[in-house]
């Protein structure tokens, strides 16, 4: 007579292999050890975004797992966003270095990178006549090569226009609020119309002479004052 096996009852067959404990271990210690590189290293957004997608797969893999998101690694991380503008942001002013030095344009303009954003400056004369605001014709080149580099990006942009303090009373612009508002505009319009960017990411604001970055005392000093301000404005993920 054949004899029956008995089962194993300590045995459960749905129990989880015993290797699977050593490798949800071996998971967890390697994301330790790349939250450690984390905190010391100079953070390449790219890169970290491709080892936190490469974790995504491995730690899903196990019963009742959870998979590590970007967007909650950027709550525990803030910075990590901010990284990623700033490589956008400076790939805009490289560009827009790039075509300043080609033209030889380095005394017209100023570029900033700050929490705003990146403020590409030029003063006035390098596109407009004296109490003016249309751009004269052999300098759309400029804002030609600055649409080059704006394309670059999908951030808000604020054009702002500035004069210096001497009064101006024509028919057309009764002050400086008239022609610095004018003159921004003209600056917007051309972008949309000859570059094709999106309106809605573009405005246009005048500030007359109250917003003045040198003294109004110096011929030198008025100069400077009068400028056209291209504001690429920092944004977040979620577009604000």
């Amino acid at each position: 007579m054949t004899r029956k096996r008995r089962k194993d009852d300590s045995g459960d067959s749905g129990a989880v292999a015993p290797w699977m404990n050593t490798y949800a271990d071996m998971v967890t210690l390697l994301l330790c050890f790349f939250v450690l590189l984390f905190s010391f290293a100079t953070i390449d957004a790219h890169k970290f975004e491709a080892i936190v997608r490469s974790l995504q797969g491995s730690l899903g893999v196990l019963d009742s797992g959870v998979t590590v998101e970007i967007e909650s690694l950027e709550q525990i991380f803030p910075g990590v966003q901010n990284f990623t503008q700033d490589d956008e942001l400076d790939v805009v002013k490289n560009k827009v270095e790039l075509f300043i030095k080609e033209s030889q344009l380095e005394n017209n303009f100023t570029l900033i990178l700050n929490e705003r954003g990146l403020l590409i400056r030029m003063l006035d004369a390098t596109l407009f006549d004296s109490g003016k605001a249309e751009i004269r014709e052999d300098s759309k080149y400029i804002i030609d090569g600055i649409a080059d580099a704006i394309k670059e990006t999908e951030n808000y942009i604020r054009i702002e226009g500035h004069t210096d303090n001497v009064p101006i009373n024509t028919f057309r612009y009764p002050s400086n609020w008239e022609l610095s508002t004018a003159r921004a505009v003209n600056v917007l319009k051309y972008l949309i119309e000859n570059h094709g960017v999106e309106p809605k990411r573009l405005s246009a604001v005048g500030y007359g002479e109250y917003h003045p970055i040198d003294t109004n005392e110096t011929p030198e000093g008025r100069q400077n004052n009068r400028r056209v301000d291209i504001m690429i404005i920092r944004t977040n993920k979620n577009g604000s």
